[in-house]
């Protein structure tokens, strides 16, 4: 078990050696692992060693383990009592373009203070995801240097390829299965605080299906004066086919959508109610003002918790500068759901595809191809490692934490379930403004400073339950 004492030289040490962190992270920020451009890839394979040069140095046995793409950085610590921990992050960055809107060169790293006098430092991966991946590695630096050991045993999984699609990821898990899944927890570090007072852990995921569906009426485009009226439109079959898809209260009209959503627990409603968001104010920063979906539900429970069936694109006809009296012979558009726990994909998928089907005159025809599909992830609300991780989380902020969804999907926390049979903690310092993907992405000094202390109690805390 871990002293009070113990913990508290291993947080000084981090107070001790912050400028030091700070300067591996630079070192590592300039490097430019842009994983989607093959230009790039020596660059990717500068950064694995990198890392795997740092986490051997703290005496993991680390290595940059090959794939089809991009090396996965696999490192396992010595065996502990208690515990055992896989903590997830990627190493791999987005491109910079457009270049011109940058400040500053984005693989030179600039330490500064941001319009409200708080210290940030700018680069691109700062926050997504080096920065983040860096405090927990630091964590594990300054658990060493106090006490020569980490109080569980930790293994780590760093991807190369997160931001190009992470496609060599799922078979790397599933041929490295039985050394893998000896963790007993899976932590990610790749998501926001819910405000800059307020630690989060994300707790659900929504899952996703994606289909693109192809409407054929005549077997060529057709002269709209010639064949108007009498023949069918695509573009209108497909257009009263997507209407069908909503009712007027804006839940979706597949049937057996909702049997297996569950509602959230009075408990959870009440802490999402006491956040204090402003759905007004989220919806005018689109320059929006008027909720849609199912009305009787709050916009963070619509985000979280609920279901989704959105249009993402529709093609059909002429498309080009002015204008072409045309009936198309196709039309098409792309379909998206978003899931929630215990929703099975292929099961709205099936349900998708005959809502479509029974709506297609008998003169036409359909196509349907898949663009994935996933489950969704909900971590037990009283799941030890869960309670553990809130309860050193609200010691670092003196603040409680609070159990958050996300409304997009993190494809490896699923693979963590799917593949491993580990459930996930999603915990992550960024800020909502911290420009990831964009031009002058930055990261909060004080989110890399207590982050690493945050780390530090996080494993603490799971030694607790030695």
């Amino acid at each position: 078990m871990t002293s009070q004492a113990s913990l508290d030289a291993v947080l000084a040490q981090v107070d001790a050696g912050l400028d030091e962190s700070l300067e591996r992270l630079k070192a590592l920020l300039r490097i430019k692992s842009i994983s989607t451009d093959p230009a790039f890839a020596a660059e990717c394979q500068r950064a694995a060693d990198w890392i795997v040069g740092e986490l051997s140095g703290l005496g993991f046995d680390a290595a940059a383990r090959p794939t089809p793409g991009h090396p996965v950085v696999v490192a396992h610590g010595p065996a502990a009592e208690g515990p055992h921990v896989l903590f997830y992050a990627h190493y791999d960055v987005q491109p910079v373009d457009p270049l011109n809107l940058w400040h500053t060169d984005p693989f030179e790293p600039v330490l500064k203070d941001d319009a409200q006098g708080r210290k940030i430092i700018v680069a691109r991966g700062a926050s997504d995801d080096k920065g983040q991946m860096m405090t927990f590695i630091e964590a594990c630096r300054a658990w060493k240097a106090v006490t020569g050991s980490l109080p569980v045993q930790v293994s780590l999984m760093l991807e190369g390829e997160e931001e190009s699609g992470g496609k060599n990821l799922p078979p790397f898990m599933e041929a490295n299965k039985a050394e893998l899944a000896a963790a007993d927890i899976a932590l990610v570090c790749d998501t926001d605080m819910w405000d800059r007072q307020t630690p989060s852990i994300t707790t659900m995921l929504r899952g996703l299906v994606a289909d693109e569906v192809e409407i054929t009426c005549a077997n060529k485009d057709l002269h709209s004066g010639m064949f108007g009226n009498a023949a069918r439109n695509p573009n209108q079959v497909l257009a009263e086919i997507i209407a069908s898809l909503r009712a007027p209260d804006g839940s979706a009209t597949l049937p057996g959508f909702y049997d297996d959503v569950a509602e959230i627990s009075p408990e959870l409603r009440a802490q999402w109610d006491g956040l204090g968001f402003d759905e007004k104010a989220f919806l005018g920063e689109a320059g929006l003002s008027l909720k849609a979906g199912e009305q009787n539900r709050s916009v963070l429970e619509m985000l979280w918790s609920r279901p989704t069936c959105e249009i993402n694109g529709m093609i059909g006809g002429y498309t080009g500068d002015g204008f072409k009296t045309v009936i198309p012979a196709k039309a098409s558009a792309k379909i998206s759901f978003r899931l929630v726990s215990n929703m099975d994909p292929a099961k709205i998928r099936a349900a998708f595809r005959k809502h479509v089907e029974e709506r297609v005159p008998a003169d036409c025809s359909v196509k349907f191809t898949p663009h994935g599909g996933s489950p969704a992830i909900t971590v037990p609300a009283d799941g030890k490692y869960l309670q553990r991780a809130l309860t050193a989380l609200s010691g670092e902020w003196d603040k409680p934490a609070v159990i958050t969804g996300a409304g997009g999907s993190i494809p490896v926390a699923g693979d963590f379930k799917k593949i491993l049979g580990l459930d996930t903690l999603l915990i992550g310092f960024a800020h909502v403004d911290d420009a990831i993907h964009s031009p002058n992405e930055k990261y909060d000094l004080e989110s890399f400073h207590r982050g690493i202390r945050a780390w530090v109690r996080v494993l603490a805390g799971f030694a607790a339950g030695k």
